[in-house]
């Protein structure tokens, strides 16, 4: 562990660990447990701001704020934030609308047997992007443990 690259492993854990906390949150909010949202896309908090938060406040607390390196990973990080809130959230409210629009087809296609309407087996992936307060979390908490990281490192 000691050859590794020390932000390579904080981000990674950062992401690691919003992942986990997604099962947490989805209990709080459903009242079910529900492990595979270990696996999930989407969700509070946002494990792809969690990554991108901790690498670069690792990186500005060991190099600073006026490094390059700071520089890149911040502007990284904010694309991957404004694209996991934006794009990426419009793309599964697409899905969700599609997947209605199947719905509501189906049911009038019963009404009409001569139509050659075939359900899909499997709906579009709904949950892919975040709500910005998914993004805050996930951003705050990668802050925090990147910072954490910084300071264990010395």
């Amino acid at each position: 562990m000691e050859k590794m690259n020390r932000g390579i492993i904080t981000a990674l854990s950062a992401i690691g660990i919003a992942q986990a906390l997604k099962i947490v949150t989805h209990k709080t909010v459903t009242g079910e447990w529900d492990l595979k949202q270990i696996a999930t896309t989407g969700g509070q908090p946002s494990s792809h701001s969690a990554g991108v938060s901790a690498l670069a406040t690792y990186i500005a607390a060991n190099k600073g704020s006026r490094h390059t390196e700071t520089a890149l990973a911040t502007i990284f990080g904010v694309i991957v934030m404004y694209d996991a809130q934006g794009i990426r959230r419009h793309t599964g409210e697409i899905a969700q609308l599609v997947n209605d629009l199947e719905d509501n087809f189906a049911a009038i296609s019963v009404d009409f047997p001569s139509s050659d309407f075939v359900e899909r087996d499997k709906e579009l992936k709904e949950l892919l992007g975040h709500q910005p307060i998914e993004v805050l979390g996930g951003a705050v908490l990668g802050a925090a443990l990147g910072y954490f990281s910084a300071k264990l490192e010395g």
